[in-house]
Parts: structure tokens; C-alpha cells; sequence
């Protein structure tokens, strides 16, 4: 007879058999029938002897120490997941257990969430120029995928325009929902080429993509890579023109010193939280949200959960609720819009901490700390010999940086920068071969004048090395 687990209570063997019972099966193994004997192992898994508590985790903290981390180095990483300022007071507030206990409980317990969740979809709203925001899903990357699936519903259409200049991974997630051609769902991805030499839209070739079958034009601003997007108002048109939504993918913490996307004709609005109060971190969801004007056709059409304010019988006072679950997988599961999930729910409590704490004025300060800074550190790094800004004016946060001149591989200089405790810059060779050794450096208002010139430094002491 196996043992049973010792963290596992329904192991035992007297409950597992009462389980089966219940449900008239008479083994575990008839649980699994439904999955092909091929696919299953028959032979003993070879684990390690098992540990005890406190040898374990010494074994993990071993492992784990192992890693080299942006506290401990001078980072200039981002494409994606970026390090901004966190307060304080997000960490204090989102760990609370009043937020930890209260997930879809009775309508009691869930009312300060609820609220909370509303500030969340209020202040993103006015910092979008949005009265319709959802709650979060889990990246940006899924965002605009259900973003470009709620435009292939209102028009009826099955193309999508992307630009090339966006992240592999974003992209990636977006074609998982635009599914494979062989499945009715289809969405057919057609690319749109950006200018080499200032790394906005090239909209001729944009005019050439956008047709009758049209469902939306997706693209970001700031870019993947870190270009602003000045054209907004002419793609717009053009989609427009034919037809279709346009949906455009942002960074919010630009947004307090960029035009918003609403201010030159997108329909809905894309886009990540992550900067917004929420720390680094990879494997457990960085939140996208999606937004749009208030209007029923899009409503209808999310795929999300919406929180509503309305009066109560108090004179004076108000109650928050869910709305139109009925649409979303919680509601109709497979018949839904889309399939959703609540993975970075709680960080919309931390984005809601931030953003009160910001407000218009912060979120303008730091934009342009953001751009001085970053400007500051192309100014520096375009100094060193052998290295060049390809696109020198119009970006954001980030900027690609090439090499060639130094004859050095972007691989080769940035394990020269780590022994020296700096994280280079992202390699876009192997994303963009066009551009030849150039790296992706992201710049935000955690930098430093004096880190910008130890990396400048450090690059022509890199390049110099024998």
C-alpha cells in the first residue's frame, strides 16, 4: 500500500478510496483513461532523495544565489518588462490580507475590492482619455490579442495590419490568438514595414496592407523600440478610410508627456501596467489592460470583467459591483468572448496605489525625467568611438545602440559589461539581423547622471579590451 503524502490529507488511502466512490470510479488510473497510453509514464521517475524543510531550502537558496539580479547591477535592460521606481507604499498596501482574503467571496468582503478595482479602472481611464477600462489581463501581449479579436467581431473582417517594429514575444502571443489558419477563428497577420532611417510607420506600404478585409491596424507608441509614433493621426485615417478599428499599444508612464492615443483616433487602447508600481518579475504575469470609449458595441465585445458604480438606498452612498460577467468565460466558459483570467487582478491594486500617489503632475515629472535622461545616455553612449544611435531624436525610454563599428559582437560586449556588474543593453540581432550588432538600452527615471557616465565608461574600456 503507498504511503501517504505528508502535506497531502486526501492521500490517504481510506479518503482516496471514499473520493473514488463518490464519483464511481474504481482506481486513479481510470481518471486518466481519457489520456492515450503512449502518452503516459510506465517506468519510476528518477527523483533525488527526498530532502527534509530546512535542507531544501538551503538547497534553493544555493541555487538561487546563483542569479544575478538589477539590485546588485547596473541594469539597462527592458524590451518589455522594465525597472521603474516601486513606492513603498504599493508593496505596503497590495500585501494586506484584507486584499489576500476577499477573491470572490460574498458581496460583503469583496466590496473594498471591488472599489479598489474601480480607482484602478477610473485613474487609468483619465490617464488615458478612456471612459471604458477593463480589469487587467495578464500581459500586454494577450491585451492586444483580445483587443484585435474584439475587432474582427464588430467588423465582421479576419485580417490584422501589424507594424514590423514590435516585440517578438508580444508578437508571438498575439499570432496564438489570431489562431492557425486551419481553424475558424482565423485571423490573418499582415505586416507593415517602418522607415530605417526614423523608425516610424512607412505609410505608403501601410496603404498597400489596409483593405476590405481589414479588421484593425495594430500599432504601439512608444515602439519596441523606443520610437514615438508622430504619425497617429494618418494611420488612423487611413484605417479609418477603410473601414477598419485601430488599436494602439502605449506605455502609460509616457502618457504624461505624450498625446494620448484616443487624441489622434485609436478605438481601443493597449497596453501594459508593469510600470505602474509593479515590480520586475518574469513567469507570473505583468498585467495588460484594454480600454476603449464608452460606447455598447464595444462593451459588448470584451472579453474582461467591468466594475460599475452605482447608488445604493443610503442617499449619498455607493456600491460596487461586477457587470457584464454574463459575456465573459466566468459567465457563458466556452461560449464567452474569450477566455480570461484573474492572474494580475491584485496588481491592479498596486497600479491604483501608484497612480493615486502620482497623479497628473507626477506622472508629467517623470516623463520628463524619462526623456531627459535617456537622451542624455544616447548623447554619451554615440560619443564612444565605434558606436552609434540609429535612431538618434523621437524615442522614449529606449534606444538602439549599434556596434558595428567596434567589430565586436553585442554578445561579446555585454559579457565584458556584466564583469564589470552592468547589464547591457537587449541583442536585436538575432530580431532585427538589418540592423546589424545593436542592442536595445532602456533608460528610465532610476538612472542616474553618474550611472549613465560608469557605462559609458565601461563601453569604451569593453571595446578597448583584449
Amino acid at each position: 500500500m503507498s504511503k501517504p503524502h505528508p502535506y497531502m490529507a486526501n492521500s490517504v488511502p481510506e479518503i482516496q478510496r471514499e473520493m473514488l466512490a463518490a464519483i464511481g470510479a474504481e482506481s486513479l488510473d481510470q481518471l486518466f483513461s481519457q489520456i492515450p497510453a503512449a502518452h503516459r509514464t510506465t517506468r519510476p521517475i528518477d527523483l533525488p532523495p527526498a530532502l527534509t524543510e530546512s535542507e531544501l531550502r538551503r538547497h534553493l537558496v544555493e541555487i538561487l544565489s546563483k542569479n544575478r539580479t538589477a539590485e546588485q547591477n547596473l541594469n539597462f535592460l527592458g524590451a518589455g518588462v522594465w525597472q521603474h521606481h516601486v513606492p513603498a507604499a504599493c508593496d505596503e498596501v497590495v500585501r494586506r490580507n484584507e486584499w489576500l482574503t476577499s477573491v470572490f467571496g460574498e458581496p460583503s468582503s469583496d466590496h473594498g475590492r471591488n472599489q479598489a478595482w474601480f480607482e484602478f479602472c477610473s485613474q487609468l481611464g483619465e490617464l488615458l482619455e478612456l471612459d471604458l477600462v477593463a480589469l487587467p489581463v495578464r500581459s500586454w501581449g494577450v491585451a492586444a490579442g483580445h483587443a484585435i479579436r474584439m475587432a474582427a467581431r464588430l467588423t465582421g473582417r479576419n485580417e490584422v495590419v501589424i507594424v514590423r517594429a514590435i516585440d517578438p514575444e508580444r508578437l508571438a502571443v498575439i499570432e496564438n490568438f489570431c489562431e492557425p489558419a486551419q481553424m475558424p477563428g482565423h485571423i490573418a497577420i499582415r505586416h507593415v514595414e517602418f522607415d530605417p532611417a526614423t523608425g516610424v510607420m512607412d505609410l505608403d506600404h501601410l496603404r498597400t496592407q489596409v483593405g476590405s478585409d481589414t479588421a484593425a491596424v495594430y500599432f504601439e507608441t512608444p515602439s519596441y523600440l523606443g520610437i514615438i509614433e508622430h504619425q497617429g493621426e494618418q494611420i488612423a485615417a487611413i484605417a479609418h478610410a477603410a473601414g477598419a478599428e485601430v488599436i494602439v499599444g502605449v506605455d502609460p508612464i509616457s502618457l504624461g508627456v505624450l498625446a494620448t492615443p484616443a487624441s489622434y483616433g485609436a478605438d481601443i487602447v493597449v497596453g501594459t501596467t508593469q510600470p505602474l508600481g509593479v515590480h520586475m518579475n518574469i513567469g507570473g504575469g505583468v498585467s495588460g489592460f484594454m480600454a476603449s470609449r464608452d460606447e455598447e458595441r464595444y462593451a459588448r465585445q470584451y472579453p474582461t470583467l467591468f466594475i460599475s458604480i452605482a447608488e445604493t438606498t443610503v442617499p449619498g452612498e455607493f456600491g460596487f459591483g461586477l457587470s457584464l460577467f454574463e459575456q465573459s468565460s466566468y459567465g457563458l466558459r466556452d461560449k464567452g468572448n474569450d477566455w480570461t483570467g484573474h492572474s494580475v487582478y491584485m496588481w491592479a491594486i498596486a497600479n491604483a496605489v501608484y497612480m493615486a500617489m502620482m497623479g497628473p503632475q507626477g506622472f508629467q515629472e517623470v516623463g520628463e525625467l524619462i526623456l531627459q535622461r535617456a537622451h542624455y545616455a544616447a548623447r554619451a553612449l554615440g560619443a564612444v568611438p565605434g558606436v552609434r544611435v540609429t535612431f538618434a531624436s523621437g524615442f522614449f525610454k529606449e534606444f538602439v545602440v549599434n556596434f558595428d563599428g567596434t567589430g565586436l559582437s553585442v554578445a561579446d560586449i555585454n559579457r565584458r559589461l556584466l564583469a564589470r556588474g552592468i547589464f547591457g543593453g537587449k541583442d536585436l540581432s538575432r530580431e532585427f539581423p538589418h540592423f546589424g550588432a545593436s542592442a536595445l538600452y532602456c533608460v528610465t527615471e532610476v538612472h542616474t547622471q553618474a550611472d549613465i557616465d560608469r557605462l559609458a565608461g565601461a563601453l569604451n574600456e569593453v571595446i578597448n579590451d583584449e
